[in-house]
């Protein structure tokens, strides 16, 4: 059908199958309009501590979800941030989006700042850029800088491409250093900038289409 020219998008013909629709564009097939999906709409989320990010939580302790406004409809979370992580949270009404997103062969990257007790050896750090394993479980690479001490504590600055559970808490205790705060500062071109903690943030459109291309 699209080679044949009987697709179009705005009244011009479609040449790809890949092509991204947003927004209220109207598609037609022999020139007549077909029903839309539903758009597809990305947020940006700064989650504060003390939320699971879950729909319903068999504990009853407060939920991202239970606490969106009420004019965001039902989506779900480009994988988890635990309970006490803070920070950038991208939430989405498309699970062809969140997988893409989620996935380390999309090389993504995630920055966290990291506050660890325990003497940090900036050695050992660098070693993360060749990936490690603990407990058996193969971790890739991991970018990770010293970006001061204060006392007992110092602040890490981490960026990988991978999300695995628990995996900044399981790569630093492996190295003798314990996380006391972990914050996700960026996913992607998304960052936290001057947010405040529960703001949420739509992604527009043409900056969706530029990350996406399903």
């Amino acid at each position: 059908m699209i080679a044949d020219g009987r697709i179009t998008l705005k009244d011009k013909p479609v040449t790809s199958p890949a092509t991204f629709i947003a927004g209220t564009e109207e598609i037609k097939v022999d020139g007549k309009a077909i029903a839309r999906s539903e758009k597809t709409r990305l947020w940006m989320y700064h989650k504060p501590k003390g939320l699971v990010t879950t729909h319903n939580d068999p504990g009853g302790r407060p939920t991202v979800f239970e606490n969106l406004p009420k004019d965001i409809p039902r989506v779900i979370s480009v994988g988890r941030l635990d309970i006490n992580t803070e920070g950038v949270l991208l939430l989405t009404n498309d699970g062809g989006l969140a997988r893409f997103l989620e996935l380390p062969s999309s090389g993504i990257k995630r920055k966290y700042r990291v506050r660890v007790h325990g003497i940090v050896k900036e050695e050992d750090l660098k070693k993360l850029a060749d990936g490690v394993t603990v407990g058996g479980i193969n971790y890739g690479q991991i970018i990770a800088k010293l970006e001061k001490v204060q006392g007992s504590n110092a602040w890490i600055v981490m960026v990988l491409t991978e999300g695995k559970n628990r995996e900044i808490k399981n790569v630093l205790g492996h190295l003798g250093l314990r996380v006391t705060r972990l914050i996700r500062t960026q996913f992607g071109p998304f960052s936290l900038r001057k947010s405040k903690p529960n703001e949420i943030i739509e992604i527009s459109s043409k900056q969706i289409q530029k990350l996406w291309s399903p």
